[in-house]
């Protein structure tokens, strides 16, 4: 598999796509796009209708007579149509590969159609011999509709460094002399001041100067909170402010910028991209010589015996012929439609084929905590009560009524508490937040606050338990200037992620934690699923060497994801896995996206892209068995037992391989459940 992408400059190429950096080389020769390849099989499937009734085998079979005067012109009319239209790519993929000195399996297709087609052409001027019309059509049909599954499947260039760069907003609010000026990211310079308003995005990286807000970083840092931002703290460009105004400093743009240095990782990691080459290439390189030279031979063999030219003639264009068979142009490609359709129906989507070959190498997978192996949204896990006079679902109540006023995540998580235990939020008055702190106003007469550590801190409040005792995130309530109670959120787990641990154990594989949460998290997690081990505060260019040191080690990598500081490291990965749930350029970095976010769904992957290997080794033995078989038997080596191969006969076997083969392939559907 060739890796000859260029993401430089991001520049879009013809008909709309993307340069690939998973291109196969016959799709390189052949130089067409799916669409092209799909209108030329539906008008060559559509003209070879009436060139197989017109074919005196086709009619001998079936138990029917067509003819007129002028059949066998209309005929070669009709199947040399197909030959030039149908068999362009093909022909021009020959030429191709030739001049590049590069033979594989266009040459094959190639010169079995010329031969087939040239040959046809003189019998029906006059030559003795049968035609081979129908079998070459056929042959044009199925090689059409196999390069057309093939090229589907591995299409899709990668657009994951133009959705890196668009996550970066285009204009942002110059401020000169306390006016707001909007003007073009790209025009901004290290020193200028620039307002950053409640729900937009952090155009530059810099310095807060004024200000006080919580920040979304969970795509670009993995952290799991959102960040609360004052005077003299740094923003990142990227990140998505929330319920606060913010004035920063710019410190860096451009390719200085974090994000920029997150895409360079990302084209770094993507331009080593394994070149594995597909089999069935070497497999037709392998059968073109073996079909070329056993042709040539054929011819000088029977000739040298002193048998007529017509006979010997017959005998190489049965051996050109059948040395190509349908087989093996759907031995692949019919594979990868099968998997990569069955595999979307179950929530896999398959972007890189070879990664997904190779799932069955993994010795190492490696997880990102948020969002993948758990849901990404903060869950009330505790009521501590610390006041008699209340319970705990009059701290929630009385909470709620607050909470209700606010979009932040631990309101939502609180909320959704209060909605599940079907307790009626009461109505709040002077209602007030209270920045970098929280939250408070009136409830039925009642002085409620809502606020964080930094507040009991300013406020010289002490209690037995501090922050360090905790795993999540914790909040507490004072009602009426009095502790009465905390709330403890955390990031559920997910109910799959026990389960999946436990198959890819029993499967051989390792498993690792990599996180940017601190480590008591990170333990929690890793103990909680009986993972082998965990690596916590992981920056985004650390989960990129960490990828790399296990591959020096010779384990073959897995990474699963969801972020942007996931990217690199899905880049580098030998299979890289994004949860669905996960940003879009985490899915455009990643060889297999999971739909569903289900992480048992990683280790169906495993056990299906093994499953789909073996299927394509299968096809890809049967049509090399067949051709053994067939290739002496076209050449005649038995022909002194008045044994030997007819052109009939041969076409027969054609079919017969290719009903093998697509019966193997279809077999694959039951391995997915």
């Amino acid at each position: 598999m060739e890796n000859h992408a260029s993401h430089k400059g991001h520049e879009h190429h013809e008909n709309g796509e993307h340069p690939s950096h998973n291109e196969s080389g016959h799709d390189k020769h052949a130089g067409h796009n799916v669409t092209d390849f799909w209108k030329r099989f539906i008008i060559c499937s559509i003209i070879s209708i009436p060139v197989l009734a017109l074919s005196p085998m086709i009619q001998q079979w079936l138990g029917f007579d067509i003819a007129f005067a002028g059949d066998k012109y209309v005929l070669a009319i009709l199947s040399t149509f197909i030959f030039v239209y149908g068999g362009y790519p093909f022909l021009k993929g020959l030429y191709d590969e030739v001049k590049d000195k590069a033979i594989g399996m266009m040459t094959l297709i190639g010169v079995a159609i010329t031969v087939a087609w040239s040959y046809s052409v003189a019998i029906t001027f006059g030559l003795q011999g049968m035609d081979f019309y129908w079998e070459m059509v056929t042959l044009i049909d199925i090689m059409l509709i196999g390069h057309f599954f093939e090229m589907k499947s591995v299409m899709g260039a990668s657009r994951s460094l133009e959705l890196l760069v668009k996550m970066m907003p285009s204009t942002a609010h110059h401020l000169v002399n306390g006016q707001i000026h909007d003007m073009p990211v790209s025009h901004l310079k290290i020193g200028d001041f620039v307002l950053i308003k409640p729900g937009e995005k952090i155009p530059v990286d810099g310095l807060v100067t004024e200000g006080v807000s919580y920040v979304d970083e969970s795509m670009l840092t993995g952290e799991s909170k959102p960040v609360k931002k004052e005077k003299d703290s740094t923003v990142i460009g990227g990140a998505v402010n929330s319920n606060g105004s913010l004035t920063i400093k710019v410190e860096s743009t451009g390719k200085d910028s974090y994000l920029n240095k997150v895409v360079k990782l990302v084209e770094d990691a993507q331009k080593i991209k394994s070149k594995t080459q597909n089999f069935a290439d070497r497999a037709a390189k392998i059968l073109t010589f073996v079909a070329l030279g056993g042709g040539v031979i054929t011819l000088a063999v029977w000739l040298l015996l002193g048998f007529p030219f017509v006979f010997a003639l017959e005998r190489m264009v049965t051996v050109m012929v059948i040395s190509c068979p349908h087989a093996l142009g759907l031995a692949v490609p019919l594979v990868v439609a099968i998997s990569t359709s069955n595999a979307a129906q179950k929530g896999l989507l398959i972007r890189n084929r070879t990664a997904f070959e190779n799932a069955r190498l993994i010795t190492t997978i490696i997880f990102d905590k948020t969002g993948t192996l758990t849901k990404g949204s903060h869950e009330l896990e505790e009521v501590k009560v610390l006041n008699a006079k209340f319970d705990d679902k009059e701290l929630l109540r009385l909470a709620s009524g607050i909470e209700q006023h606010s979009e932040h995540y631990i309101a939502a998580g609180l909320l959704r508490k209060v909605k599940e235990l079907k307790i009626e939020i009461p109505k709040s008055e002077n209602f007030n937040y209270l920045p970098g702190q929280g939250l408070e106003g009136h409830v039925e007469r009642h002085e409620i606050k809502v606020v964080g550590p930094n507040y009991l801190k300013e406020q010289n409040i002490n209690l037995t338990e501090t922050i360090a005792d905790f795993t999540g995130t914790v909040v507490y309530i004072l009602i009426d200037k009095e502790v009465a109670g905390y709330f403890t959120f955390s990031d559920q787990i997910r109910e799959s992620s026990f389960e999946a641990i436990q198959i890819l154990k029993g499967a051989g594989i390792k498993n690792l934690l990599l996180t940017g949460d601190n480590e008591r998290v990170a333990k929690k997690v890793s103990d909680e699923l009986k993972m082998d081990g965990f690596l916590a505060n992981v920056l985004p260019h650390d989960k990129l060497e960490k990828v790399k040191e296990l591959q020096a080690k010779g384990e073959f990598i897995a990474m699963t994801g969801d972020g942007v500081n996931d990217a690199p490291a899905l880049a580098q990965a030998d299979v890289g896995i994004a949860v669905g749930s996960g940003t879009d350029v985490a899915a455009e970095t990643a060889d297999i996206i999971l739909v569903n976010s289900d992480p048992k769904d990683i280790a169906n992957l495993i056990l299906f892209g093994k499953a789909t290997y073996n299927k394509m080794i299968q096809n890809l033995w049967w049509a090399a068995g067949y051709n053994i078989l067939a290739i002496p038997l076209a050449a005649g080596v038995l022909y002194k037992w008045d044994i030997m191969l007819s052109p009939a006969i041969g076409a027969v076997l054609m079919s017969l391989s290719t009903i093998v083969v697509a019966i193997n392939a279809q077999l694959l559907k039951r391995r997915l459940t």
